[in-house]
């Protein structure tokens, strides 16, 4: 470097030295085929997704689902059902086309295809428009898709009596421990009448549920006994009026002391 020679910068035109804000693209040159992913596309995505996850979360607690209690592999009586949301394929295996000599078929090939068909959806309809009459084969399978899953599900959940098998499958504190007074006369016509299928000590077996937890009266203790529910037939009792007042009192003294 010379004497009296400054230092020279140099600048890349390339940079602009002036700060701009981030905004989005300006897409008014396509009108209705796209829009700035933020915040317009994503803002409506979480608006939409908000929307039903309120309503999800609402109809959750005005209709919990029932609990059952601990799978029991010792009870050959109990039909296990799949959780709601694979109903509608509960109820697919129930058709003659997919069970029996075509059970591949109701477990893998259609549901498969149908399940293939959504997902390829957006590449077999590549219109450019977003509006659904633009997009007649995706919107199609999708409305076709939803339609049957809504139906196989309400077929699959209107044969199924929730509030009785819920009440049959009762879950019991494993906690709880109830000493049965077997000196009580109660406990005699129970050996003659309920110890085959409920067990000795009331904690139910194979062929029925237990007796200890259940929240019921005396009434419709004896009712039941009378008319049966569920799976149990009507008049397995066959006692006195006398007899089955004594069972029916020691099944509730039996269940108090549980509480």
């Amino acid at each position: 470097m010379h004497k009296g020679k400054g230092m020279k910068f140099v600048g890349d035109s390339r940079i602009s030295a002036e700060r701009k804000p981030n905004i989005p693209k300006d897409y008014s040159e396509y009108p209705g085929r796209t829009e700035a992913f933020w915040p317009n596309f994503l803002l409506k995505e979480w608006l939409a997704g908000s929307v039903f996850l309120v309503g999800f979360m609402s109809l959750t607690l005005a209709h919990p689902s029932p609990l059952e209690g601990m799978a029991d592999p010792t009870n050959a009586g109990y039909i296990p059902l799949p959780d709601w949301y694979f109903l509608f394929l509960y109820e697919l295996l129930k058709y003659d086309f997919a069970s029996g000599p075509f059970i591949l078929l109701g477990i893998l090939v259609i549901p498969g295809l149908a399940f293939g068909g959504l997902l390829l959806a957006p590449f077999l309809d590549k219109g450019p428009g977003r509006r659904p009459h633009q997009r007649p084969i995706a919107v199609g399978m999708m409305l076709l898709g939803l339609a049957s899953v809504i139906w196989l599900t309400y077929e699959s959940a209107s044969h199924v009596d929730w509030a009785q098998r819920a009440e049959a499958n009762k879950p019991i504190p494993p906690s709880e421990e109830v000493e049965i007074d077997k000196q009580d006369p109660g406990y005699a016509i129970y050996e003659s009448n309920c110890m085959t299928c409920h067990g000795g000590d009331l904690s139910g077996g194979a062929a029925a549920p237990p007796l200890i937890g259940i929240d019921r009266s005396a009434e419709e203790i004896a009712k039941i006994a009378r008319e049966g529910i569920g799976t149990m037939p009507a008049d397995q009792f066959k006692g006195s009026d006398e007899e089955l007042k004594k069972l029916t009192d020691f099944i509730v003294s039996v269940n108090e002391q549980a509480n």
